[in-house]
């Protein structure tokens, strides 16, 4: 094919570029390097969703700014098995998925390109969520809001329509190969920074107005993992001086809260449908083995610095304007009334504390410090964030930079989440992803047009239960990779030998087991959930 000739061509221009710059040395090769990145890009656009704007949030409504080493070590794993993909797929040139199938089992080939299509499937519903109420509430509420002409379901029905047009249209341009590529990773590199440039004016702006505690700051990147069985420290006074029952049930109601988002934070560094973009977008580009060095670098730079530098900016926000902080008007009257889903949310979990007392109080009976515990712990929304920054950062700030970059989360991970579905499709039917068919199988992912109009509750929650179900899938990939790349049929002479492989597998084994060990807490959880 036409297609593939000029990709061949492009690899081998990109590697004599590679070759001439290691000649004139370390910062020719940086810069060539650089200028040669893509596929590393691709990943920060879906990793930069819907589920790192929501874990990111909850975070730090939960625990301030403690858990800011979380996403940080969940994302460096992630990149070890990302690099081990990318190892993998440029030396043996073979796509993964006839590779696993072939030297590994079947049944793991099958499972991981299934598992990844179910993943892109639910995964699209909190991104079109995530997109609708920000258009709604952000940016253009009197054109699209439920109270503009068009109304609530009118909007979204609107909103929703262009989403679909733009994705499509981008992801299509993929589909048609050689230049095509090149045109898609550049939206999506626009997007990117729009994004972790959108949320570092906030934060600039916060700085310079309010002031932040740098030193809590630096602090909560040192790793603790006590957020696991204990509440976040600042939450002891106001959990001091409760009867034993309240002070069991709201303990659980926030070590289970944490928990979730800590599951769902590492779930969104690296998803499974990460790691079959990464040897697939590889290979698109026409790149062997002599470009697994510019893939590693592709990965720190593109991928790692967007994505530390946007959650980051997202925890410290949101712990600057909600942690410890009960919303005005639920717990005690205040001169403007709360949104009804923070009612609706508020009311939840006092009904879950009333259940407790054998006389079923009414919820206004009980004490103020259980209520306002209750309203420290109601799902915000982007909304709600923004909303919180007004007075401090001004409209501009709060709602229309804010607000462009929650956007550009949500159509970067739609757009992302489509092109892989293009990519399994192809695979599981034997086609090259180019042309009819890989259009055809990027539609797979557009069933999440129905996530504005079938979830009521705060839009980026919807974020939390989707990035479990991908923290229960993502063992699969890590393990298939992980035996592949440790495969002698598979690798041959390339396999890694005496301290490369130690290292591998030093490396590697820690990130399949943290991954299991989340995956098997998500199951467990997810299933003592169901049974009350």
């Amino acid at each position: 094919m036409p297609s593939e000739r000029s990709d061949t061509d492009k690899a081998a221009a990109d590697l004599e570029r590679i070759v001439a710059a290691r000649r004139r040395g370390p910062l020719a090769t940086l810069g060539t390097y650089v200028r040669l990145s893509g596929p590393g890009w691709l990943q920060s656009a879906i990793t930069l969703g819907g589920g790192s704007l929501a874990a990111s949030l909850y975070l730090g409504v939960l625990a301030g700014s403690s858990m800011l080493w979380l996403q940080p070590l969940a994302m460096a794993l992630g990149i070890v098995m990302l690099s081990a993909i990318g190892y993998v797929a440029l030396t043996t040139g073979e796509p993964p998925f006839r590779a696993i199938c072939r030297h590994v089992s079947p049944v793991l080939g099958w499972g991981w390109a299934l598992a990844t299509l179910a993943a892109n499937m639910v995964w699209c519903l909190p991104q079109y969520a995530l997109g609708t109420s920000v258009v709604q509430q952000n940016l253009a509420p009197g054109r699209f809001g439920a109270g503009s002409a068009l109304g609530d379901t009118g909007g979204k029905v609107v909103i929703c329509a262009v989403f679909l047009a733009l994705t499509i249209a981008v992801t299509f341009s993929y589909g048609a190969g050689g230049r095509g590529v090149r045109v898609f990773e550049r939206v999506l590199k626009a997007l990117v920074a729009l994004i972790v440039l959108s949320f570092f004016g906030v934060i600039v702006k916060l700085a310079l107005v309010e002031g932040l505690d740098w030193g809590s700051i630096a602090a909560g990147f040192v790793p603790d993992l006590g957020s696991f069985h204990r509440p976040a420290a600042t939450f002891a006074p106001h959990l001091a001086g409760l009867g034993a029952a309240a002070h069991d049930y709201w303990t659980a109601q926030i070590v289970g809260m944490q928990r979730d988002v800590m599951i769902a934070a590492a779930a969104t560094a690296v998803g499974i449908n990460m790691t079959f973009l990464m040897p697939y977008s590889l290979l698109a580009r026409g790149w062997g083995k002599e470009f697994r060095g510019l893939a590693r670098f592709d990965l720190a730079t593109g991928m790692l610095v967007p994505f530390l530098l946007a959650t980051s900016c997202i925890v410290v926000v949101a712990a600057s304007r909600f942690h410890a902080q009960p919303v005005p008007g639920l717990a005690e009257p205040a001169a403007e009334a709360p949104a009804p889903k923070l009612v609706a949310d508020y009311e939840n979990l006092l009904a879950g504390r009333m259940e407790l007392e054998a006389t079923a109080p009414d919820a206004s009976e009980l004490p103020l410090a259980e209520r306002r515990l209750a309203a420290m712990l109601v799902k915000r929304d982007a909304f709600d964030l923004a909303k919180a920054l007004e007075p401090l950062a001004g409209d501009f700030f709060a709602s229309i930079v804010f607000g462009l970059g929650v956007l550009a989360m949500a159509l970067s991970t739609i757009t992302m989440l489509m092109l892989i579905s293009g990519f399994v499709i192809c695979e599981m039917l034997g086609r090259p992803p180019t042309g009819r068919t890989f259009r055809l199988g990027t539609l797979a992912a557009t069933t999440g047009v129905l996530g504005p109009f079938f979830w009521g509750q705060a839009a980026p929650y919807l974020a939390i239960p989707t990035s479990v179900f991908g923290m229960i899938l993502l063992p699969i990939a890590y393990w298939t990779f992980f035996l592949m790349l440790n495969s002698a049929a598979l690798m041959g002479a390339e396999r890694p030998r005496g301290r490369s492989r130690i290292a591998w597998n030093a490396l590697m084994l820690p990130a399949a087991l943290v991954a299991t060990a989340a995956s098997l807490w998500s199951v467990w959880a997810t299933v003592r959930r169901l049974l009350g």
